[in-house]
């Protein structure tokens, strides 16, 4: 191995380069996967985002594996070789699903979840699991299992969640690319909050199998997080495509994003600035200026940048977001509260939501519903006007690791465990392609991030932008966590 691809040199490549070197076999597998571990042994014990890691000599076995083929003229995919850590919401065929709950044991799991199998399929090398929240409650990655997951910039705070254990990962290295899942910003919160790049893609877009709830569950969904957008392009594209057994998954196929000139995919772009969304929720001080430093660098990119105002009530968005998240939460976990020893591991976050759940009506859940498709039509009216819409990522940067949650926002009482993440919700509800981006640091060192959304399936088109702004920016490889820095 050269002294340009030491094993430092070689965790700090993008995955497309790295993906390309493997190929030309300038780099090996083993020794891909021999760095990607001794980063995880140095680091991981301070800040735990990598669980239930696979033995080590028989993950370089399976790297070797790896090498042969392409010795012999056979390669898997682009992701040939690389080590990938599966979120700990989701089945990796012969690891445990914890779900970070006491609950739910350490029974290995009998098959690969549908984007598992198609990373697989692509060549990734399934190492271990990333950290999680208790049943990806909350957007703070600590359960009772595992403990918590330290932020990539200061292990102190909070690294955001539910993908929290996979962003942590992937800001520090420890391997190329990573899965998560998105209902209340569980891909964007961690992301803006380890400076690398996360993506709740289009409903739809990446099919959930196996589900139980196919036809219900619309609000959470499967997506990519990588340290540069073309990465995140690549994933999802891996990730994504039409299987007969998610009836609601999407068939078209995604344009590659690098076909065209980042700034020819800025210039000329109509940008509504939604700012905090509505007037009076409230942001912690200093996120506001980061993110309008941004919108600078896409008006010097030849965008059009104006304010705008999503003509829908916050307590309409809120009440919808509340039924529908119980209904979902609340009947899959309501096995688990049915069972008087499993209730009593469960977190009180995740009782409240199920007994919540028990009051909900019919007529309750069909306005919910009313109320959501009128918040689509909203933000549909929008992008008669604007190309792509923006707003911060959160509303709090990087609280203390020892908090369960954040109980004011600039003085303003938290009435749920999740309302300091309300700035995420309503572009769940309206399903629309949404991307992370990091917009810089504050005074603490600590990372925010803004996201750009655009017209439901739209997603390569909001990934162009992104692209875009990236060129210009660079955060990720400008300012690299202090523990690898």
């Amino acid at each position: 191995m050269s002294a340009m691809t030491s094993s430092l040199d070689m965790l700090s490549l993008d995955a497309g380069d790295l993906s390309l070197r493997i190929a030309s076999r300038e780099l090996s597998c083993r020794d891909l996967m021999r760095a990607s571990l001794a980063r995880i042994e140095a680091l991981n014990p301070r800040f735990n985002a990598i669980v239930s890691l696979r033995d080590a000599d028989v993950l370089l076995a399976e790297a070797g594996v790896r090498d042969d083929e392409l010795a012999q003229g056979r390669r898997r995919g682009w992701m040939h070789g690389f080590p990938l850590a599966v979120k700990d919401l989701a089945d990796a065929q012969g690891l445990p699903t914890t779900m970070g709950s006491p609950a739910m044991g350490r029974h290995p799991a009998a098959r690969d979840a549908l984007f598992v199998e198609r990373m697989k399929n692509a060549g990734a090398i399934v190492i271990g699991k990333t950290n999680t929240p208790e049943f990806g409650l909350g957007s703070h990655t600590y359960n009772p299992v595992f403990g918590t997951t330290g932020n990539a910039y200061d292990p102190s705070r909070t690294a955001g969640g539910s993908s929290g254990g996979a962003a942590v990962a992937l800001a520090l290295r420890m391997v190329p690319v990573s899965d998560g899942s998105d209902m209340g910003g569980s891909l964007r919160n961690p992301a803006a909050w380890n400076n690398v790049v996360g993506m709740r893609p289009s409903r739809g877009r990446v099919p959930a199998v196996p589900a139980e709830d196919v036809f219900f569950q619309q609000l959470g969904t499967e997506g990519p997080m990588a340290r540069c957008v073309d990465d995140v392009a690549r994933l999802l594209s891996t990730m994504s495509g039409w299987d007969d057994r998610a009836p609601l998954s999407l068939a078209d196929r995604l344009p590659d994003p690098q076909a065209q000139d980042p700034i020819d995919c800025a210039h000329g772009k109509r940008i509504g600035w939604l700012g905090p969304i509505w007037p009076d929720l409230p942001l912690e001080p200093g996120i506001l200026p980061l993110c309008e430093a941004a919108l600078r660098t896409l008006q010097g990119l030849g965008c059009q940048v104006e304010p705008c105002t999503l003509d829908f009530p916050r307590e309409r968005n809120w009440t919808t977001w509340l039924r529908l998240r119980q209904l979902l939460t609340g009947g899959k976990l309501a096995p688990l509260y049915a069972d008087a020893h499993k209730r009593a591991l469960l977190k009180p976050e995740a009782v409240w939501e199920i007994e919540q759940s028990h009051s909900l009506t019919a007529a309750q859940l069909y306005q919910a519903s009313v109320s959501r498709t009128a918040l689509y039509q909203a933000f549909r009216k929008l992008f008669e006007r604007y190309d792509y819409v923006i707003a911060p990522t959160a509303q709090v940067f990087p609280f203390d690791a020892a908090l369960t949650w954040p109980r004011s926002i600039a003085g303003t009482a938290m009435d749920t465990y999740h309302r300091w993440m309300e700035i995420v919700t309503p572009f769940t509800l309206a399903g629309l392609p949404v991307v992370s981006m990091p917009v810089g640091f504050n005074q603490q060192g600590l990372p925010m991030g803004m996201q750009i959304a655009g017209p439901t399936r739209a997603d390569s088109s909001v990934l162009a932008l992104a692209r875009a702004y990236e060129a210009a920016t660079g955060w990720t490889r400008r300012r690299s966590p202090p523990a690898i820095a």
